[in-house]
């Protein structure tokens, strides 16, 4: 994924350059903190690569693509607060670091500085971009909304459970592909099977998530698996589980009397006895094919076509 590779570069280079500063500073410190704290930088350099599967150069959705990246930071802040978590990759987060209001603050300053570099794009295009991006902001919304729901609902289906992470996860990578395409000029029937190919992609890649958090070696995943299962999370091997349990088992998917290495076990045996896991693979590898169709119907250059190919393998086939 060479071309993937230089595209996050120049966005890195781009976010180094960025100066959030002015009064109060501990309104503005906090975004450069977050933003300095790295990440994959996947989605704006999705966008970058859209834009040049079009045939035109990277640089000229860069300030799109900034947007998208900040958007994202802007929802792993407010995220992070409702989730009450201290760390963010490897470092306090923002509420943690400074305090909470002044996350919540910091946060709504990210999200408007997000539209005021999408302002920046061609005004021919504009229209279109803010539609897709603001859609996909009250989507990102909605699905976080669904998430929380979820955690004191005692039955979830599975096709709620897609929407779900439709709408959390995958729509971000879809909106940074369309408007990168959009950018180009690309048609809008290319841009919207671009939009799907982000958004089957992401389902793929979430569901694989899942099974990573239950059966990844901690090596290769990056921290111990088995967190979903202690927090009795609706994920679909979960979901699945649950519908094929007996009494007995179903008591011992949801326990919360017992050691963590002993449920994490015990469940981790039951997805596999059940047919979850190998039910969550094969949903996974449905949306994986369904993605690559919308990518061959987008036309583009046929090298940045093979990229964003190989960049899709790479997300579903990470190794557990």
């Amino acid at each position: 994924m060479q071309l993937i590779e230089g595209y996050t570069q120049l966005i890195e280079k781009a976010i180094a350059k960025q100066q959030f500063q002015g009064q109060p500073r501990n309104l503005y410190e906090p975004i450069s903190y977050i933003l300095s704290l790295g990440g994959k930088r996947l989605r704006p350099a999705l966008t970058l690569a859209a834009c040049e599967l079009y045939g035109s150069k990277a640089t000229e959705a860069l300030d799109a693509a900034l947007a998208i990246e900040i958007f994202h930071n802007f929802s792993l802040v407010h995220d992070d607060i409702m989730d009450k978590a201290d760390l963010r990759r490897g470092q306090a987060t923002v509420h943690k670091k400074w305090n909470q209001d002044i996350a919540i603050l910091s946060g709504d300053a990210m999200l408007v500085k997000a539209y005021q570099y999408l302002a920046k794009v061609d005004t021919q295009v504009l229209p279109a971009v803010l539609e897709v991006f603001s859609q996909t902001a009250i989507e990102v919304c909605e699905g976080q909304q669904l998430d929380v729901n979820f955690e004191t609902q005692d039955q979830v289906l599975e096709a709620d459970y897609i929407e779900m992470i439709r709408l959390k996860t995958s729509v971000l990578l879809g909106c940074a592909l369309k408007i990168g395409a959009l950018v180009a000029g690309a048609s809008s029937v290319e841009a919207e099977n671009l939009y799907h190919f982000g958004e089957k992609i992401g389902i793929a890649f979430q569901i694989q998530d899942d099974i990573l958090d239950a059966f990844g070696e901690p090596e290769k995943f990056g921290k111990t698996p088995g967190g979903d299962i202690l927090n009795n999370k609706k994920t679909i091997m979960m979901i699945h589980a649950l519908n094929h349990a007996n009494d007995d088992q179903q008591l011992h998917l949801l326990a919360s009397n017992i050691q963590a290495a002993e449920k994490i076990k015990t469940v981790q045996e039951l997805f596999v006895s059940l047919g979850s896991k190998a039910h969550a693979m094969r949903v996974m590898d449905r949306f994986y094919q369904e993605a690559l169709v919308h990518l061959e119907k987008s036309n583009g250059k046929d090298a940045l076509k093979k990229e964003l190919a190989t960049f899709a393998e790479w997300l579903i086939k990470r190794d557990l």
